[in-house]
């Protein structure tokens, strides 16, 4: 690690308050993984929503009216 990310490194941890620097390092990790994760399911269901089919009409007016009739 160069100099300069490891000062970024040490200022960040004492700023967010983190016990050490692998502790920090660990949650920058945690978030990178959960945001990988957050993407793949976004691309996942893309990819479904493009799978199927041609898209249909929507009317939300319709569908607003439908909605307060079954619920209240």
């Amino acid at each position: 690690m160069t100099d300069q990310k490891g000062a970024l490194i040490n200022a960040q941890t004492d700023v967010d308050a983190y016990t050490s620097d692998s502790e920090h390092i660990r949650d920058l990790i945690r978030r990178k993984q959960a945001r990988s994760a957050d993407i793949e399911a976004i691309r996942l269901a893309l990819i479904e929503g493009e799978s199927s089919g041609a898209p249909r009409p929507f009317n939300v007016d319709e569908f607003k009216r439908r909605m307060l009739k079954a619920n209240g």
